[in-house]
């Protein structure tokens, strides 16, 4: 049976880089370093971010942007301060994408690896009472389209 997520491990380029970012947006605690050690394929570090264990990994094989990300919950009073420590870390702030009302506001950014990171002011809840709602009202539109 499945108990719930593990781990999410990222690989990349630069392990103490990502490790002040992951400390500088997240407040992530570094709860392991390999060093010189390998005991997995690449040297790696552990941060604990919400209670999630977060693996990174240093490698140069890094692979090009995607829409695959790691979304984190934040308070709708939080958003200007996520968005500031990016704009201080030089990371790339993607514009906000188009939402349905009431789902929440979220922030995109890539770290230095090309990693997409969401922080969402929402729970999966809400997002599903939404769209609930929008599902019956266009239900309900179309079936009196239909009786005309």
């Amino acid at each position: 049976m499945i108990e719930g997520i593990s781990h999410v491990t990222f690989v990349v380029r630069k392990l103490d880089k990502t490790s002040q970012f992951l400390r500088e947006i997240f407040n992530a605690e570094e709860v392991y370093y390999s060093g010189g050690k390998k005991h997995s394929l690449y040297k790696e570090k552990f941060f604990i971010i919400g209670n999630q264990w977060i693996a990174v990994m240093e490698d140069t094989n890094i692979l090009n942007r995607t829409y695959h990300h790691l979304a984190f919950k934040i308070s709708d009073s939080d958003v200007e301060s996520y968005i500031d420590k990016i704009k201080k870390l030089n990371l790339e702030l993607l514009p906000p994408r188009k939402r349905v009302p009431g789902e929440g506001y979220s922030i995109y950014f890539y770290d230095y690896d090309n990693n997409l990171f969401e922080l969402h002011t929402e729970t999966l809840d809400k997002r599903l009472e939404v769209y609930n709602k929008l599902d019956s009202y266009e239900f309900k539109n179309l079936e009196e389209e239909n009786s005309l």
